[in-house]
C-alpha cells in the first residue's frame, strides 16, 4: 500500500520575471512542510476566484460536474500527485472504491479539489524528497524555494543566467547539471 499525505492549497502567486507563469503553494495538513508547483496565469487566476471565495466559482464547470456527481452518484474519488517527470509533478483522480486512475495535469487536480471538496494527496516519499519546510509569509513577501526537478527547460535556462550574473557558479553548475540530465533522458 502507499502511503500518502494530505495536501491542502495554501496560496498561488506571480513568478517574478515572467508574464504567463504562477506559482502553487500546497502544505501538509500540520503546516510543517510545503511543495510548489508551477502553473499557468490562467490556472492561477481560477485558484484566486476560489480563494477568495467570489460567488461566481458556484456557476462554473469543476464545481457544478462536483455537485452533479456527488448528488446523483455515488461514486468517490481523491486527487493524487505521484511523481515527477521531466520537470512535471504527475497527477491522477483515483476512483476510492475501485482504485481505478486517470491521469490529470496537476494544476487541474489542485483546481478540481477545491473546486469539489475533493481530498489531495501526495506520495509520502515524493513529499519528502520534493518538500521544504514549511514558510509562512512575512512583511506580504514569500520567498519560495523551487526544486530544479519541477523547474521547466525556460526556468532552468533563466535560473543559469542569473546564477552566472550573480557569480554564483556553484549554483549554475547544479542548474547546468540538471539541463543536462535532461538532454540526455530525452535523446535516450
Amino acid at each position: 500500500m502507499i502511503n500518502k499525505i494530505r495536501l491542502r492549497f495554501v496560496s498561488v502567486s506571480e513568478i517574478v520575471g515572467t508574464n504567463d507563469l504562477a506559482l502553487m503553494i500546497l502544505a501538509d495538513e500540520q503546516y510543517e512542510r510545503q511543495i510548489s508547483i508551477v502553473c499557468s496565469r490562467p490556472m492561477a487566476l481560477q485558484l484566486d476566484i476560489r480563494n477568495n471565495k467570489l460567488p461566481i466559482a458556484n456557476r462554473m464547470l469543476p464545481e457544478v460536474l462536483s455537485r452533479i456527481i456527488a448528488e446523483q452518484t455515488d461514486l468517490r474519488f481523491y486527487m493524487f500527485i505521484n511523481d515527477v517527470s521531466d520537470g512535471q509533478y504527475e497527477a491522477m483522480v483515483v476512483n476510492a472504491d475501485t482504485f481505478e486512475t486517470t491521469p490529470i495535469r496537476v494544476s487541474d487536480a489542485v483546481l478540481l479539489s477545491i473546486a469539489g471538496n475533493i481530498p489531495l494527496y501526495i506520495d509520502e516519499q515524493l513529499m519528502m524528497r520534493q518538500s521544504v519546510p514549511y514558510l509562512k509569509p512575512s512583511n506580504n513577501e514569500m520567498r519560495v524555494p523551487l526544486p530544479m526537478n519541477t523547474m521547466s527547460v525556460e526556468m532552468l535556462d533563466k535560473a543559469i543566467e542569473r546564477a552566472i550574473s550573480e557569480e554564483n557558479y556553484e549554483q549554475a553548475s547544479l542548474l547546468t547539471e540538471e539541463r543536462k540530465r535532461r538532454n540526455t533522458t530525452l535523446d535516450n
